[in-house]
């Protein structure tokens, strides 16, 4: 293609409010324009790309046996009532009536339509197992859409269900979509780690998110360099680090003392001199409209993912103000667990067996010292923090690491959450009626390529990874008024396309320096430059990523980017 036929509005400044790099650099680029808060318009360059992503999803997903539909993006209420996922999505889903009053809803995700397919089809065990696949648009009604195409309210997604008979057909169905995940990110040139996850609102057994490390990243992963151990925050374990002080010896009585103005963690250390390992941290959470009270070291932080499963209840949610102060008759800062009577005590792990800690007295402006957890009061222990910087790694003790990351797929064990509810039933060899059990599997399309701009970009562009890059090769003639270059730079371009190259002839009556950038921002992986060493038959081959520099003869150039761009494609970078 000739750059001067084509729609490639590049900008020199990026829009005020583009704080992640992906997204400073996709519009400057010309890659995606805002339409709303969340809501993108795809231009050329982005569609040139998604187009590869998708071919490559969609060829790993096929090599696996899974079978390509496409569903429908707006969905009737009744099929997500039936699987109970109507009010639990609550804000979340985009919900609106037809001219007749009917409930409907736009897809966040196709489980309840998937489910409502195989009932309608499946009827024997001899249909099993079964893969289907869509690459759809999907809806979220995101509060806060931000950091251009990592928070929107529009997206596309490869969502994929398996149906198996059984729990071992349905660990045969998540490998197969595990290691296909791989290929995809390894064949999309991306960085990455899979970690153990929690379920969320999709529920099942297990999970696994495929997570790119990028400081734009709004998850955060644990990982341990020593034996590999990776989990989402919400999901990691660890040994915590120990108090900063060892607990003060001695069976000792709570003693009430004044705090005035003290309300935070650090201002209570500063007043007493101790560290926050040696306080109690008291947070006032509600579960079904009923208050809990969670404790946790006070250098810790509530886990409110580990909490929810841990209480078990349906709706859980912090506590407001008027609702703490009417049940402990002080305000939060001032909260702690002795006397405590007629409320949930749940307790981090961290603080079994510790002695005379600080917390406070649900008297405002007041703390108690001495406080040991089983003596002074008595409380469930459970596994309730987030995991920090150092903990140890349960499974060899090395220090732990986290680190924000980008999550760009995302696999589910579902079980029977949406077979049992939704009634799906087949006949197995017996000819008894068996729920099958199933599986639901994601990828974002968007955050592929949002994940290559973050891990690859430097001050001047983007570096985009071969087999997503819009072109793999941009022919740039210095002086487009030069005879001799101009046809020089046509012959190679020519011989790109010969050589099945994705190749880009920038034609553009511009200063050589407007070209030069223009291809740096836009992140196409190699240029060829033909300039004023044309008259020793002589051109330059750039590779945008390493910045490293090739000169060559002219004839040798584009058979020189075909060999590097078919090892590219080979390995995914």
């Amino acid at each position: 293609m000739r750059w001067s036929h084509l729609f490639i509005p590049t900008l020199r400044e990026a829009p005020a409010e583009a704080e992640a790099p992906s997204h400073r650099l996709l519009v400057r680029a010309g890659y995606i324009r805002p339409v709303a808060a969340g809501i993108y318009s795809y231009l050329f360059l982005a569609q040139r790309s998604f187009l590869k992503i998708i071919r490559i999803v969609r060829e790993e997903m096929d090599a696996i046996g899974a079978q390509e539909m496409l569903l429908p993006a707006l969905h009737p209420a009744e099929l997500w009532q039936e699987s109970g996922r109507w009010e639990l999505m609550g804000d979340n889903m985009f919900r609106l009536k037809d001219r007749f009053g009917r409930e409907l809803c736009l897809g966040m995700t196709h489980e309840e339509v998937m489910t409502a397919i195989a009932r309608g089809e499946l009827r024997s065990y001899k249909q099993l197992p079964q893969i289907w696949y869509q690459i759809q648009t999907k809806f979220r009604d995101e509060p806060r859409p931000k950091s251009g195409l990592l928070r929107v309210r529009q997206f596309l997604m490869k969502d994929s269900y398996s149906f198996d008979l059984d729990p071992a057909g349905l660990d045969v169905s998540y490998e197969k979509h595990r290691r296909a995940y791989c290929r995809i990110f390894d064949r999309c040139g991306l960085r990455y780690i899979v970690v153990e996850a929690h379920s969320g609102a999709m529920g099942g057994s297990q999970s696994h998110e495929f997570m790119v490390p990028a400081e734009a990243g709004e998850d955060w992963v644990v990982v341990c360099s020593g034996c590999g151990y990776s989990a989402n925050l919400e999901k990691a374990v660890s040994r915590p680090s120990p108090p900063v002080v060892a607990d003060p010896d001695g069976d000792l009585a709570p003693e009430e003392f004044h705090t005035p103005g003290r309300k935070t963690i650090a201002e209570v250390a500063e007043f007493t001199g101790l560290p926050p390992s040696s306080q109690i941290k008291s947070l006032v959470m509600m579960v079904d409209g009923e208050p809990v009270l969670a404790l946790v070291r006070g250098d810790h932080t509530l886990s409110e993912t580990k909490f929810a499963e841990a209480v078990g209840g349906t709706e859980v949610r912090p506590a407001h103000g008027g609702e703490i102060r009417g049940w402990f008759g002080a305000d939060a800062g001032s909260l702690g667990p002795v006397g405590v009577r007629g409320i949930r005590i749940m307790a981090d792990a961290a603080l079994r067996g510790r002695r005379n800690m600080i917390c406070g007295a649900n008297k405002d402006d007041y703390h108690l010292r001495n406080v040991t957890p089983d003596e002074d009061f008595t409380a469930e222990y459970h596994d309730l923090r987030q995991v920090e910087d150092g903990d140890a790694c349960l499974r060899c003790g090395g220090p732990l690491e986290r680190k924000k990351a980008v999550e760009v797929g995302h696999i589910f064990k579902l079980g029977y959450k949406y077979s049992e509810s939704m009634g799906l039933r087949v006949l197995d060899a017996s000819g008894k009626e068996v729920t099958p059990i199933m599986g639901s599997y994601g990828i974002g399309i968007e955050r592929i390529l949002c994940a290559a701009v973050e891990l690859y970009h430097d001050e001047d562009g983007m570096a985009l990874p071969v087999p997503i890059a819009p072109f793999a090769v941009v022919v740039t003639p210095v002086n487009a008024s030069d005879e001799r270059q101009r046809s020089a730079a046509e012959a190679i371009y020519g011989r790109c396309l010969e050589l099945g190259l994705d190749a880009l002839l920038d034609d553009r009556d511009e200063r050589p320096g407007v070209k030069f950038k223009d291809a740096d921002l836009i992140g196409i992986p190699y240029r060829i430059t033909v300039g004023k060493k044309l008259a020793q038959g002589r051109v330059e081959v750039l590779e945008r990523r390493t910045r490293q520099s090739w000169e060559m003869a002219e004839v040798e150039a584009a058979s020189w980017v075909a060999a590097k761009v078919a090892a590219a494609l080979g390995d995914g970078r």
